[in-house]
């Protein structure tokens, strides 16, 4: 196996040029030859990040009932945070059951007008009958009203870093404002089922009853025999039929979403297709034990001249089975870093290419801290960064 090139950079535009040791197959170019007939897919190894499969990933589209993603997500921080609890109970109005009940005429838990229902059962009703009454009543409850919620929607998607996501409602109900892309949708589960174990597990919840009126799970995924156990399904006329699934192999758990399929059977074989094939060809590598110096970044002002990064923990890739190639990945910072350094304080990332495709991104991280140097050593780096300016400019105006 041939070793990957690291180039480690500054912000300013210094690229130096290094090779580590560590040999490793690449993943293959965009889908390794997959192809797949819905517009827009994403497939993902949910631990490391590594993107095994894409297709017009970065483009937005409607979520329709994925937009319920995000708004279970508001709900498990609002729990955590201690704002809300579980077994405290929420008025279900007029008009969540006007806009989101049987009158509706869409997806419901079918909540009857004026009851009062514990956040849990809201959840449940939310996840596995993707009811519009209850995220409404969510919405309400914890927000006072539902364009306040879709503001705590959007707040909460900037913090997780989903910058494509723009939320107007807590249903997914057709919005033309209302639009996130695959990508952003598989970082978004990948963090639930990361960040809430326990929460998760209603996904993957076959039915529901409430108001004695019983409801199956939506999602084809966890009746095919392939280790799914959860997340979500969407469809409307703008939207198409959407989908993100999850399913765990021998310990090796993958997301896949899936957007603007052109019905429900093509929605799910596609997304079925594409787990299986992430399966069966790819692996798990350890590119980086805990704790092993990924690269180093240049220290201003410092009692040393750089500092060590690690990742926050064993950095792997997902790469295909029985193939070699040569990848590329680059450190990025903003550099010089100015001292004082605090010990795990984050600094840049490395990024993971493929042709020209970023395969995965992870934060790193100061190993140790370094205090602040003398007046000699603040005077060599101001030096050293002078002459660094002065060579950058003339090769500008070459």
């Amino acid at each position: 196996m041939k070793p990957f090139s690291m180039i480690a950079g500054t912000a300013a535009g210094l690229v130096l040029a290094l090779v580590v040791g560590v040999a490793l197959s690449a993943p293959a170019p965009s889908g390794g030859g997959f192809q797949t007939s819905v517009p827009h897919a994403i497939l993902i190894e949910a631990e490391s990040g590594t993107v095994l499969f894409e297709k017009a990933a970065d483009v937005a589209v409607p979520p329709a009932s994925l937009a319920k993603l995000m708004t279970s997500e508001v709900v498990f921080d609002q729990v955590q945070l201690g704002n809300v609890k579980l077994d405290e109970e929420f008025v279900v109005s007029a008009n969540a059951w006007r806009k989101g009940g049987a009158p509706a005429g869409g997806s419901t838990m079918y909540a009857p007008v004026f009851s009062r229902i514990t956040v849990g059962n809201l959840l449940q009703g939310l996840i596995i009958q993707s009811g519009n009454d209850a995220c409404i009543v969510l919405a309400e409850g914890i927000a006072g009203n539902e364009n306040a919620f879709a503001r705590m929607m959007n707040d909460r998607a900037r913090e997780l870093g989903l910058t494509s996501a723009n939320f107007t409602n807590s249903t997914g109900l057709p919005d033309p404002e209302q639009k996130i892309n695959v990508r952003d949708l598989g970082k978004l589960a990948q963090f639930i089922i990361q960040t809430y174990p326990d929460h998760y597990k209603w996904y993957g919840e076959r039915e529901f009853t409430w108001n004695k009126i019983r409801q199956q799970n939506r999602n084809p995924l966890l009746a095919m025999n392939i280790g799914a156990d959860g997340m979500k399904t969407g469809f409307t006329k703008e939207a198409g039929y959407n989908l993100v699934g999850s399913a765990v192999q021998n310990g090796l758990r993958l997301i896949v979403v899936v957007a603007g399929a052109k019905n429900d059977k093509e929605r799910a074989d596609e997304a079925r297709k594409l787990i299986e094939w992430g399966f069966k060809g790819f692996e798990s590598r350890l590119l980086f034990a805990e704790g092993q110096t990924v690269a180093d970044a240049k220290v201003y002002g410092g009692e040393k001249g750089s500092v060590a990064l690690t990742g926050k923990g064993p950095i792997r890739l997902m790469v295909p089975r029985n193939t070699t190639d040569r990848i590329t990945a680059k450190m990025v910072y903003t550099g010089p870093v100015r001292a004082p350094v605090t010990e795990g304080s984050p600094i840049g990332q490395l990024q993971i290419w493929r042709n020209d495709s970023k395969v995965l991104e992870v934060s790193l991280q100061a190993s140790e801290s370094v205090a602040k140097g003398g007046t000699m050593q603040k005077a060599w780096d101001a030096m050293t960064e002078m002459v660094i300016g002065l060579f950058r400019s003339s090769m500008r105006k070459l």
